[in-house]
Formats: structure tokens, sequence, C-alpha cells
């Protein structure tokens, strides 16, 4: 029997005209928020006629990474002339973002279109607001002439929508405990998920210098080509510079990505890795479009700085693997105290993220995202696993991130830094504060 057979009942049909509107309704038609599986976006795809996405797709999983990791793609991609179009999620500040085609974002009267399309096509098929995302971005890419599609896996890899599309190569950034409710408890379970996206015979990019055994055996037995960080290609920096190794004698000399942390090399490498496995560009114009992706990444909120005194930083780090990240970051930062301002969904590890940043923070400024999904953490209960975690620290406790924002402003001095960060609902309100 179809999954959409399994007892979900069709809401009546509206006739949604604005962008806003569509969005609406796609909240309003599924009963469940994460229903992960391939059957219904393929059926759906299949009946608008499955076209090509592009001369060549590449698809970006793991667990962190993932957008500069796209970012990069794109930024070399177009340096080599390259008609390209991304996938990403989730979304900053408006929902275009998702979708960009030659560096800009969906117009809005094209998403309406796209929409209208897949209702047409979907008929009593139910389609998350994720999977009517990804089937958008399918048919906006097939009718864009494109070169090369990127495309960034939401959830997991195996049973993630994305993954009706069998990609011409893979990255794969990391694998860490994150989702375990949909993936598995261990690295290893969630490193099989996320290996679900590789193609027998086709290059997978392994971006980790110690992946999970369940990723190297899950490719291993798909028949991947995997190349790995670390073996078959390798980072070796110096002052100002950064070299691309590859065991097959590619050298390439780069200046430093212009994405802050030093993560953004591994991301940066894992993106040359795949460019070169696919020789989706000439060998002798690596190094020169390579170079030109280093300056050129569109990633926001991704150790972004917004100015002012005390410096504000606005990052969408939300597990303990990405404030590692953040906290290697701060260890090669000179200046002044840290004010961090933190909010955090309820599946993540809150106790694991505190604890990777330790007494780094000179003061939380926890802030309450209740009011922002349900899946919110108030502030109070941020405070109760500081508390336990890290019993010395200093924090205060704010309903909602403009708030605990405010409060960071007033209390920062002169030379010390403000780094917002935990979810994308505080990058999100973070950056609006600051474009308003």
């Amino acid at each position: 029997m179809p999954l959409w057979c399994a007892g979900l009942r069709p809401e009546p049909r509206v006739k949604p005209r604005t962008l806003a509107d569509w969005l609406d309704y796609q909240q309003r038609i599924h009963a469940v928020g994460v229903d992960l599986g391939l059957d219904r976006v393929r059926a759906v795809w299949e009946r608008m006629g499955a076209p090509a996405l592009a001369h060549r797709v590449i698809t970006v999983g793991g667990t962190n990474g993932k957008g500069s990791t796209v970012a990069f793609l794109e930024a070399m991609l177009t340096a080599a002339g390259q008609h390209v179009g991304c996938y990403t999620s989730p979304h900053l500040l408006r929902y275009n973002e998702r979708i960009r085609i030659a560096g800009s974002d969906a117009e809005d009267a094209a998403l309406v279109e796209s929409f209208e399309r897949i209702e047409r096509a979907r008929g009593e098929i139910p389609l998350t607001y994720f999977e009517f995302g990804t089937l958008a971005a399918f048919d906006l890419f097939a009718r864009a002439g494109l070169d090369v599609a990127v495309l960034e896996v939401g959830l997991g890899g195996r049973l993630d929508a994305v993954n009706v599309i069998d990609a011409d190569a893979v990255v794969i950034t990391t694998v860490d405990l994150d989702h375990v409710e949909w993936l598995g408890p261990d690295r290893d379970s969630i490193g099989r998920e996320k290996a679900g996206i590789a193609r027998r015979q086709r290059p997978a990019i392994v971006g980790e210098l110690d992946p999970p055994d369940g990723l190297l055996q899950a490719l291993a037995a798909c028949g991947a080509r995997v190349e790995r960080a670390g073996q078959d290609f390798r980072v070796e920096r110096s002052p100002h510079r950064w070299e691309w190794l590859h065991r097959d004698g590619t050298r390439l000399s780069l200046p430093d990505p212009e994405l802050a942390a030093p993560v953004q090399y591994a991301n940066a490498a894992a993106a040359i890795g795949a460019l070169h496995a696919l020789e989706a560009v000439r060998a002798d114009e690596l190094e020169r479009i390579a170079a030109a992706g280093m300056h050129l990444p569109r990633a926001p909120a991704r150790l972004q700085s917004l100015g002012g005194d005390p410096l504000l930083i606005v990052d969408v780090g939300h597990n303990p693997q990405a404030a590692r990240a953040l906290a290697a970051w701060l260890d090669t930062q000179a200046g002044g105290r840290v004010h961090a301002v933190y909010g955090a969904l309820s599946d993540k590890d809150v106790g694991g993220v505190m604890s990777a940043l330790g007494a780094r923070i000179a003061h939380w400024h926890l802030a309450g995202l209740e009011q922002d999904t349900p899946r919110g953490l108030p502030a109070e209960v941020l405070a109760g696993v500081l508390h336990q975690v890290l019993p010395r620290a200093a924090g205060d406790v704010y309903p909602d991130v403009r708030q605990a924002l405010a409060a960071a402003r007033t209390q920062a001095r002169r030379g010390e830094r403000i780094l917002a960060f935990g979810s994308f609902f505080v990058a999100a309100a973070v950056l609006e504060s600051a474009a308003g």
C-alpha cells in the first residue's frame, strides 16, 4: 500500500495566490513535519516528467559544514563560467534564499508557478513543506538550463527528499550526533544514513579526517569511488596561504578562505575534491578557479561579522561539533571577553554545546525560542542546563533573542565581542535586528 494511503486525510483544496499563502498551505496539509521517505516525492516528480536538473548534479550531506561547502562549490563553479543552481535549507530571512540560480534567489512569481505545477501533479499524494520546496528546486533547475545543480541534504541522506536525484558526485562533510531520533543513536548509524546519497562508481568525497566506520562501510558496500580527506587529498597550511594536494600529484596554492574559522579549510578542500573527481573544470584552470572561490562564497551566518564595537558575530552552529568549531575559532582570536547570545531547539544537545565552549564565554545571554517554534526551548531550561554543566558560568535569561541581544549590547564593553549562535532562529533574529 502506498505511504500516502496509510490513513492521511487530504485537506480540502484551496487556491493559494501568494508565496505566503502557499507556504501556509504547505504547513497545514501534512500532519507530520518530518516524514522521511522517497516514495511520495519520487511519485510526484515522475508525474512531472522527471527531467534532468542539470548537466551535472553534486549533492552535499553531513552534520555540519554543508552550507559552507555548497557556497564554495557555487563560488568556484561560477568563477569557471558555469551556470549554477543551488538548493539549501533552512532559510534565514526569506524563503526565496533556498533556491538560487546564477547567484540570485528565486523570485516569488517563479516559486508560486512551480508550486502550482507541483499541486496539479501530486493529486492525492501528500507532501511536507520540505518536500514541496525540494520539488520546486528540481522544477526550477530543470527549466533553467544549468551546467551544475548543487543540492544540500536537509536531514540525514538516505531517506531525504533530495536523494530522489542520482548525483554525479557527493560530498559528506562531517558526521556527528544530531537528529538522533531519526538517524540513529551513534556516529556509525548516522554515517550509514548519510552514505545513502552516494551512487555506485561515482565519486563520494569524505571531508572529515576521522569519519565513522559506519559511513566508510556503507560507502564501500554501495560501490562508490571514495576519496578521503587526509588520504586521497590533504591540506597544508602556511601563513596567509594554503595548499590542496592530491595523491595523483595535483598541487594547488590558494589564498586563505574569506569564510572564517579553521574548519573552513576542510569544507573548501572537500569542495575542491568534488570538482577534481568530477573533472568539472579543466585541470589547468583548477587552481585559478579554486583561488577565486576562496573570495566569493555566499554563506550568511557562518561566523558572519556584523561590525560594531563591541563586535557582533552571528553563526548558525547548533550542535556540539559546531560548538567545537566555534571554540577552535575563538582560540585563534585576540581580544576581550566574549558574550554569548544563545538559543536552542528541544532536540539539541544543549549541554554538549555549552561544555564545548566552556570558559571561553564570559557571560551567557540565554534566549527563549518557544515564541518562534513549538520546538524552541524556554530560556529557563537553558539556564538549568548551564548551571549543571558549567556551575560557575554567569548568565541571564530573556524571553526572546531580541531582548537577549539588547542586553548583551548593553553589558559588553568596547573591545569585547558578542557571539550570537545556537539556531537558525537566533541567526535570523540577529540579522533582522542588524538590518532594522
